[in-house]
């Protein structure tokens, strides 16, 4: 279960990065949805595997996922994952960062690869809801990274009992300009249009604190662009480089103290080799590094009957917690 072999056929990296929205058009389930209140006057939208409060769900161990740029539940990997866990007895729930459920949040704040306080809000509620048994957490792509900075960031008190961070941009300057290149432009054109977008539903908020227009948001061209015109200056960054230096969190893996599983292909076609470690790592965390796999894709079986690794292999891995009520 550990080794990833592609479909056949489907070894392209690009086949392996875009199949599954075509695979998949359709959530695989209904979420619970909440929201929460947060402490600066916004909130954040959660969706639910289940009814936690229900009484046959009062010990299940439970899976916390926190998504990539501009995704949502919707996403197939998200949805998929989730549903994948709650077949095997987990409680699983999905923080939305702000501004992706669907709705603008009320700040003009939004989220970023190295902001992990709503998701140590998120984490303590989770706890709070559902004590008394163990929470494990996963982070796809950007939230894979905010991951990586978050267990490092509170690994005296990490909450989770371990994790998995799958195709994470553990060096933000190095994949933001691996995306610039080749085929690789089509993905970013799509993550463009979608923050743009979003963007300028929140224009009346942007434009006071950070003197832009729409024009100059409409403008905009490459992700290190976006993140220089709001990223940066909206979140207390100096400029788009100073944000990847500060967030990239390849700096912070020796500081990750719970057991910790990174996922990530070769072929990624939004990574470079700059996120594979060079240095020894410590025992308790296992970079799993696989040829094939392309971008949060690692689709096997065969065409007609695709199977999406992760589902298998993360649930597999986790399985023992579903035997433990001991408290996280």
């Amino acid at each position: 279960m550990d080794v990833f072999t592609p479909a056949i056929g489907m070894t392209n990296p690009h086949l392996q990065t875009i199949l599954p929205r075509f695979f998949r058009r359709k959530p695989l389930f209904t979420p619970y949805r909440e929201t929460i209140d947060t402490p600066d006057a916004d909130f954040l939208d959660l969706a639910w595997s289940v009814d936690y409060r229900a009484v046959k769900h009062s010990k299940k161990p439970v899976f916390v996922l926190f998504h990539g740029l501009e995704g949502s539940f919707e996403s197939p990997y998200a949805n998929g994952l989730m549903h994948a866990f709650k077949q095997q007895g987990w409680i699983a729930v999905l923080m939305h960062f702000r501004g992706c459920s669907g709705r603008p949040n009320r700040q003009a704040r939004a989220y970023h690869s190295g902001e992990t306080d709503d998701a140590r809000l998120t984490l303590e509620h989770v706890k709070r809801l559902c004590p008394n048994r163990p929470i494990i957490a996963a982070g796809v792509s950007l939230g894979g990274n905010m991951l990586t900075n978050y267990l490092a960031r509170f690994n005296h008190d990490p909450i989770v009992s371990a994790a998995t961070i799958i195709s994470a941009p553990l060096d933000l300057a190095a994949c933001s300009e691996r995306i610039e290149q080749g085929v690789s432009r089509v993905y970013r054109r799509y993550l463009m249009d979608s923050l743009k977008r979003n963007a300028l539903l929140k224009i009346h908020l942007l434009k006071p604190l950070l003197g832009i227009e729409k024009n100059d948001i409409k403008q905009l061209r490459r992700l290190s662009d976006f993140d220089e015109l709001i990223t940066a200056p909206l979140h207390g960054f100096a400029s788009a480089n100073d944000y990847y230096q500060q967030c990239s969190g390849m700096q912070r893996l020796n500081d990750i103290t719970v057991p910790t599983r990174f996922i990530q292909a070769k072929d990624d076609p939004f990574m470079n080799e700059s996120v594979i470690p060079t240095f020894t790592l410590p025992s308790h965390i296992h970079y799993c590094l696989t040829e094939h796999g392309g971008h949060v894709g690692f689709v096997s079986g065969n065409w007609r009957q695709p199977h999406y690794w992760l589902e298998e292999s993360l649930p597999a891995y986790y399985a023992h917690y579903l035997h433990e009520e001991t408290s996280s």
